[in-house]
């Protein structure tokens, strides 16, 4: 069984080494979109404390990473390019799958969760960016329904602007 939950401060070592997994990954692909120096540990824990840190639990077992935060991104603030709804958003960062569960599909059931958080919360579009070189996030995003809206810059880097209207 897969589910979605509020991460624990427990927790937070384990959920930076899924990151550091997905910064490996990247970079056997060979791109680096999460430098040496972010996302940090603390950074990790500073999302779980704020109460926008979320596991996915395979089996009750911590399959994967994210942050799912209600209050907006600045940098989303300008784009080159349209969002496809002005309405509330939830962001979504730093979504990173272990090592052990990827390749095993679980990607749509993990956006399938965070879509249905967001709306018994209230909130119906979703919106994420990643690096133009991560073309399998991109694919992946793609497959669950988000549409490419254009470009934002965040941390002095530009990115592809991705939302889904759930």
């Amino acid at each position: 069984m897969i589910t979605l939950k509020k991460a624990d401060i427990t927790q937070a070592e384990e959920c930076y080494s899924i990151i550091d997994q997905g910064r490996k990954f990247q970079r056997r692909q060979g791109f680096v979109q999460w430098g040496d120096n972010y996302p940090s540990l603390e950074t990790i824990k500073n999302d779980i404390l704020s109460g926008n840190g979320y596991v996915l639990l395979y089996d009750e077992n911590i399959a994967g990473y994210t942050y799912i935060g209600f209050d907006g991104e600045p940098a989303y603030a300008t784009i080159d390019g349209r969002w496809h709804s002005a309405e509330k958003y939830a962001v979504i960062h730093r979504v990173a799958i272990s090592d052990n569960y990827r390749g095993k599909g679980i990607s749509t059931s993990f956006f399938d969760l965070v879509a249905d958080y967001c709306k018994n919360n209230g909130v119906f579009c979703l919106r994420i960016n990643t690096d133009f070189a991560n073309k399998r996030m991109q694919h992946v995003l793609e497959k669950n329904g988000f549409s490419r809206c254009g470009i934002i810059t965040i941390r002095g880097s530009e990115k592809v602007a991705f939302d889904k209207i759930l």
